[in-house]
């Protein structure tokens, strides 16, 4: 009997131990939620970008003051690209450059993702389709976008379309492959499970395959938008026509032509803050979304 109290005792001890680790264990994971103060978000993601920003200023205009580079037709001085995008801005063509490009690239990748898509899927699961594109997507990655303007323009002409072709050929192959690569890294088990509750076909693409691979799928789109954003701005240096209107390469072709440094480089910036913009708008936050749902990311 006495036995048997012992056993009961050391039972309930040892459930009592297992219960206390797990809510130990519980707890580890349990972050509490609250919104960080202002100070804390603007010492750590306004205040480094602003004094990197304030460095490159300040030597851009050290270099002028200075008489490093004493030549404004080679260096311009802030205040003369300031200057210049003011003059666009008050006569109502600064917005008018950037919606041109922003519109074109935009609509591009979303044809781009449209393709891009279905034929990541295609090649990552169909094995002969693989092993017949596979080798011609990655060669197609690694062409650099440029080159495909002059045969777009001898075959389209001057127009739009000879603008979204140099688009697509440079993003679908990223957008395929960074989903191929996801399909990838899906573990097998996802796959056996789906199939153990009847997602096959479609319905296991759709339901087990894409969110399995959603980080790698989010990886390509980012990488592919980055190649429709080069492609635009080579086909818009190279191809430029009256009736194409002036997007922010047109106005970087227009600048080297008249040998205005300062035009230059007010088309240098607003294709550098565009991207940095859609990245931040856009890209950004479906990366933290698709990694907090995975608990790879704790909301602070």
């Amino acid at each position: 009997m006495a036995s048997t109290d012992t056993t009961t005792t050391a039972a309930a001890k040892d459930g009592g131990d297992l219960a206390g680790l797990e809510a130990g264990l519980d707890a580890l994971e349990t972050v509490q939620q609250g919104r960080k103060p202002f100070r804390q978000t603007f010492t750590e993601k306004i205040l480094p970008p602003v004094l990197a920003v304030a460095l490159v200023l300040a030597v851009w205009q050290a270099l002028v003051s200075f008489g490093i580079v004493d030549d404004p037709t080679k260096l311009p001085a802030p205040a003369d690209v300031w200057n210049v995008v003011r003059d666009a801005w008050l006569q109502g063509e600064l917005l008018g450059y950037i919606w041109t490009s922003v519109s074109r690239g935009l609509l591009g990748f979303c044809f781009a993702l449209l393709i891009g898509t279905p034929l990541g899927l295609l090649v990552a699961r169909v094995r002969f389709v693989r092993a017949a594109l596979g080798p011609i997507l990655s060669g197609l990655q690694s062409l650099p976008s440029v080159a495909w303007v002059p045969p777009a323009v001898i075959w389209l002409g001057l127009n739009n379309s000879m603008m979204y072709a140099v688009i697509l050929l440079g993003a679908v192959p990223s957008i395929a492959n960074g989903l191929v690569s996801g399909v990838d890294q899906v573990p097998p088990l996802f796959l056996r499970a789906g199939r153990t509750l009847g997602a096959t076909g479609l319905k296991g693409t759709w339901h087990i395959v894409l969110p399995a691979a959603l980080p790698g799928y989010v990886a390509g789109l980012k990488q592919g938008w980055a190649f429709s954003w080069r492609s635009l701005m080579a086909a818009e240096i190279i191809a430029s026509f009256p009736d194409l209107g002036v997007g922010l390469g047109q106005l970087l072709e227009n600048g080297r032509n008249a040998s205005d440094m300062a035009m230059v480089f007010e088309a240098i910036l607003l294709i550098l803050i565009v991207g940095i913009a859609i990245d931040l708008l856009i890209f950004s936050p479906l990366e933290r979304w698709v990694l907090r749902s995975r608990g790879l990311l704790v909301r602070n």
